[in-house]
């Protein structure tokens, strides 16, 4: 079989390669740019919190629902939200600092949503929570990512100043009357529809991958922040496309599969990244600016 059958033939044969090929592309465009920002915010870590802060959502929703697409994306943010508030609230009231607090509540989280779901389904329902099934992606559930996909893309549009600045300097965004906090609430609320919208294909483990990793290797490639998350998107995209290839050739998950691509291209990009990788570190040169 030529190259070119090997790359296009399992997307034009197979309907089921081209749902989870546009749900892919969809979270790539909704997620990279979020998780560019975790990343220039020092809160990579949060997202890895609320996606296991999503669990007893989704699980809630599985005991009432089973395997139903709305009643565990609505048990999932819901459940995101409560961790998000109350480990703010903690870190308000008290001298435990907020990731700490995220950390506290996330694994009662994750522990309590594996429960629910193993004394309430199969072995084969808790992976597919955990680890997600991007090949068996349905319609509804290709809405629900474009929507997410659309919504945050309008969002960040909206909020992009505020964000940049609250990046930059959050002192000075407070110093001329930002809207500093709402600004915060809802990309906290992007990052949840994102995680939620991510979690139907690649589960509540693999989910934030697709967020973080492209988005953390954007930081080798491009030094302004639209550089970034434009990098971070097409990243996250070429992950999606090589992941999903490699898992319908060698018979793997593909889930997994694309984290583990997009993991790949991280410590490519650490490495031998254009700006500040270790080779530009040890070999200094000129650097590619995006």
């Amino acid at each position: 079989m030529s190259l070119a059958g090997l790359l296009l033939d399992p997307f034009l044969d197979y309907a089921f390669m081209r749902r989870a090929l546009v749900a892919c592309l969809a979270l790539s465009l909704g997620s990279a740019p979020v998780g560019v920002f975790l990343v220039l915010r020092r809160m990579s870590l949060l997202g890895d919190a609320l996606s296991h802060a999503i669990l007893p959502g989704a699980a809630v929703g599985f005991v009432f629902g089973g395997l139903s697409l709305w009643p565990m994306s609505l048990g999932g943010f819901v459940a995101a939200v409560v961790v998000a508030l109350l480990s703010g609230w903690v870190a308000r009231t008290t001298r435990l600092r907020e990731d700490a607090s995220f950390a506290g509540f996330y694994l009662i989280a994750l522990a309590l949503g594996v429960l629910l779901i193993s004394t309430h389904g199969s072995p084969v329902d808790l992976m597919h929570v955990l680890f997600g099934s991007v090949l068996a992606v349905d319609n509804d559930s290709l809405l629900l990512v474009a929507a997410v996909a659309s919504f945050t893309t309008l969002a960040l549009a909206l909020i992009w100043r505020p964000l940049v600045v609250e990046c930059v300097d959050p002192g000075f965004l407070k110093a001329v009357g930002g809207h500093g906090g709402a600004t915060h609430m809802l990309f906290m609320a992007l990052v949840v529809v994102n995680l939620v919208a991510g979690f139907q294909a690649l589960g509540t483990l693999m989910a934030v991958g697709l967020m973080m990793l492209p988005a953390a290797a954007a930081r080798f490639w491009a030094s302004s922040i639209e550089g970034m998350a434009l990098v971070g998107v097409l990243l996250a995209m070429l992950a999606s496309v090589v992941g999903l290839l490699f898992s319908f050739h060698f018979q793997l998950a593909s889930g997994p599969s694309i984290v583990l691509v997009a993991g790949l291209v991280y410590v490519a990009s650490l490495l031998a990244g254009p700006r500040e990788s270790v080779l530009r570190r040890y070999f200094p040169g000129q650097h590619l600016e995006a």
